[in-house]
């Protein structure tokens, strides 16, 4: 109906993409479910925040079925019209230094692609009769790192991105038929609050348009692919990067 009110799930809500997404899609009329593994933070100002925050630890893979209940029953008709999934993790070594082969071990591996791709897969296999119902739009978030050798993205956080990307044309494919759409966003150099060591002088080298990209371009981003303006895009990555590519 046209006058529903959509409702959104978003995980990996604390910071960044994550807040100008919420702050996007509760401007625009959608309800908002959000996912962290910190508890509510008092810098949420939208409209029932507290009442809306899920605290879950997506590294906790037999938490998922949990996770999915808790949303169920914040659904009032049974349905959950989008999935964005933002949350991720990127560990660093000592003074910020990417993590590569030699200095990741087994523990590292298994914590980054546990929350970056495998609590993905899970939580939509989870919510899948909701996400049926409403005809959902499934946005995943990867990264530029995802595609090609990032100074600061570590072996494992880069490995985990592809591998979304790669599950993303995989539930495209799946769950289409189901009038379910999987796309994905693979953000650059983001303003955030926590930027990496030399990004400044990697944006003024590598990026065609001399800057920093702001959360609130990934937000619109996100919103058009969870609208019926995106209405025949399913399976697509969107570089979200200011045209760095080389």
């Amino acid at each position: 109906m046209a006058d529903e009110q959509r409702t959104m799930l978003l995980t990996g809500a604390s910071r960044g993409i994550g807040h100008a997404t919420v702050r996007l899609f509760q401007a625009r009329g959608w309800r908002i479910l959000t996912v962290s593994r910190q508890p509510f933070s008092e810098e949420c100002a939208w409209p029932s925040a507290r009442e809306s925050h899920i605290q879950a630890d997506l590294a906790d893979l037999g938490g998922i079925e949990r996770l999915a209940a808790d949303v169920r029953s914040r659904l009032k008709d049974g349905r959950l019209h989008a999935l964005v999934n933002n949350a991720g993790i990127s560990p660093k070594g000592g003074e910020h230094g990417r993590l590569g082969v030699r200095e990741t071990d087994a523990r590292t591996w298994t914590h980054v692609l546990n929350v970056n791709l495998v609590s993905t897969a899970l939580l939509v296999r989870a919510l899948l009769p909701e996400l049926e119902r409403a005809r959902a739009s499934i946005v995943n978030v990867t990264s530029i790192a995802g595609s090609r050798v990032h100074p600061f993205a570590g072996v494992a956080y880069a490995a985990s991105k592809a591998a979304l990307a790669a599950l993303t044309r995989e539930m495209a494919h799946e769950l289409g038929p189901l009038g379910i759409r999987t796309n994905a966003i693979a953000p650059g150099e983001i303003r955030t609050s926590i930027l990496s060591p030399g990004t400044e002088e990697l944006v003024a080298s590598e990026v065609p348009l001399g800057r920093l990209g702001d959360p609130a371009e990934v937000a619109e981003t996100i919103h058009f692919l969870c609208t019926g303006s995106s209405s025949y895009i399913n399976g697509a990555e969107i570089h979200i990067n200011g045209g760095q590519h080389a």
